[in-house]
C-alpha cells in the first residue's frame, strides 16, 4: 500500500505581499502531481487577501504565521505532518517543534539575512533542507565560517535553487493569448507583484497602468496589466490596455514568456523573467527589492526605474529606441539562471525515500 504523506505548508503570508505564499502553492501543486494522494495543508494569516481562495485547506491565523508561534505549533501536533515547508517564515521553537515529532522540515530563504537565520546552529540542526530561492549572482556564496560551522554539525550548506515556477506550456499559451486577442512577441506586461503597494500613498499598481496607457499611445503595442489580487480599487478602462484583476501562476508565466517585454516589480516575477530570458524593466515597490534590482542590472540582466507613471514610460521607450534592448537580450541568453522547481523537486523526493523508501 503506498504512503499517504502529509505536506504542511507555512508561508509568510500578509495583507501586502504574495511571492512566499504563489511559491509554495507552487511546489504543493508540483508535490500533489508527484504524490497524488498526497494530503497538504497551508497555515496562512486570515487577513491575507488570497486566504479565501487558496485551493487547499488552510488554517487561518490572526497574523503571519512567524509570529503567532504557539497557534502554529499547536496545528503541527494536531495535523502531524511528513514535511514542513518554511518559506521565510518560522520561528526557532516552530521548526524544532516540527523537527521532534518526527517531519522533514524545509526552509526557504529568499536574501542574506534570512539566509544567516537559516544557517544558525539551533535551526540548522532541526532543518534538513535549506533552500535559497535566488540565482548565486544575487546572493553570493555563503563564508568560510559559515561553511566550516555546518560541516561541524553534520549539516549540508544551503541549496540555491534560484527562482521557482511553473514552465511555460505551449499548447494552453496558445490558448490563452487567444482568449485576449494578443500574439506572441507583439505585447508588453506589467504587474505591480500582488498590488497591494503603495508610494506616497498611491498604488504602485496604478501607476504601472498609467505607464502601460501612454506607452500604448506611444506605440500602438498593446499593453496587458495585471493588477494583482491585492489590489483593492476598481481596474479603469484604457485604451489599448488589457486589464486582469489576477492570473493563476501558470497563466502569468505563460503571458511572461510570451510578451516582448514586461514591467515588473523587484519580486518572484524578475528573476522568473531572467530565467525566461524575457526582457525587463523593472520597479522596486519594496525597500527590500532594491539590492536585488541592482545586481540584476549591473549584471546586464533588467533595466531599472522609479515607481512612477513617468519614469516607467520614458524607461520603456528608451530601451525600445536604442540597442540596449539587443544588449539586454544577449546578455540573457548567457545567464545560467533557471527554474528552480525541478532542483527542489528532486531534494523532496530525496527526503521522501529516507522517510518512508521509494514509492
Amino acid at each position: 500500500m503506498s504512503v499517504a504523506p502529509k505536506f504542511l505548508f507555512v508561508p509568510v503570508s500578509s495583507e501586502e505581499g504574495i511571492g512566499e505564499y504563489m511559491r509554495s502553492l507552487i511546489v504543493a501543486d508540483a508535490v500533489k502531481e508527484r504524490w497524488p494522494n498526497a494530503m497538504i495543508q497551508f497555515v496562512l494569516s486570515r487577513h491575507a487577501p488570497y486566504a479565501s481562495t487558496c485551493p487547499y485547506p488552510a488554517a487561518l491565523l490572526d497574523d503571519t504565521p512567524t509570529k503567532n508561534i504557539k497557534a502554529v505549533n499547536d496545528f503541527v501536533s494536531y495535523f502531524q505532518p511528513d514535511f514542513v515547508i518554511f518559506d521565510a517564515s518560522g520561528r526557532r521553537s516552530q521548526l524544532v517543534h516540527a523537527n521532534e515529532l518526527g517531519a522533514k522540515v524545509i526552509f526557504l530563504s529568499q536574501h542574506k539575512r534570512k539566509r544567516s537565520r537559516g544557517m544558525k546552529i539551533l535551526r540548522a540542526r532541526v532543518t534538513d533542507s535549506h533552500w535559497v530561492v535566488q540565482p548565486d549572482f544575487v546572493i553570493g556564496s555563503i563564508n568560510w565560517m559559515d561553511k566550516l560551522k555546518l560541516r561541524f554539525i553534520g549539516k549540508p550548506e544551503p541549496t540555491i535553487t534560484g527562482p521557482i515556477f511553473v514552465s511555460p506550456n505551449g499548447v494552453k499559451q496558445a490558448d490563452l493569448l487567444a482568449t485576449y486577442d494578443l500574439k506572441r512577441g507583439e505585447f508588453f506586461l506589467f504587474n505591480a507583484g500582488s498590488g497591494g503597494h503603495k508610494n506616497s500613498g498611491e498604488y504602485v499598481a496604478k501607476e504601472f497602468a498609467n505607464a502601460a496607457s501612454a506607452i500604448f499611445k506611444a506605440t500602438q503595442i498593446p499593453c496587458v496589466m495585471i493588477y494583482g489580487p491585492n489590489y483593492p480599487s476598481e481596474m479603469p478602462e484604457l485604451e489599448g490596455v488589457t486589464a486582469i484583476k489576477e492570473l493563476v501562476h501558470s497563466d502569468f508565466i505563460d503571458l511572461l514568456d510570451a510578451s516582448k517585454l514586461a514591467v515588473l516589480s523587484g519580486g518572484d516575477t524578475l528573476l522568473q523573467a531572467i530565467a525566461l530570458k524575457r526582457p525587463t524593466l523593472s520597479v522596486a515597490v519594496s525597500k527590500d527589492q532594491n539590492h536585488r534590482l541592482s545586481v540584476c542590472e549591473k549584471n546586464g540582466l533588467t533595466v531599472c526605474s522609479d515607481n512612477n507613471a513617468a519614469a516607467i514610460t520614458r524607461g520603456v521607450l528608451t530601451l525600445l529606441d536604442t540597442q540596449r534592448l539587443s544588449q539586454l537580450e544577449a546578455a540573457l541568453t548567457q545567464c545560467t539562471c533557471v527554474n528552480g522547481l525541478d532542483i527542489g523537486m528532486n531534494i523532496i523526493t530525496e527526503l521522501f525515500e529516507s522517510k518512508f523508501g521509494a514509492q
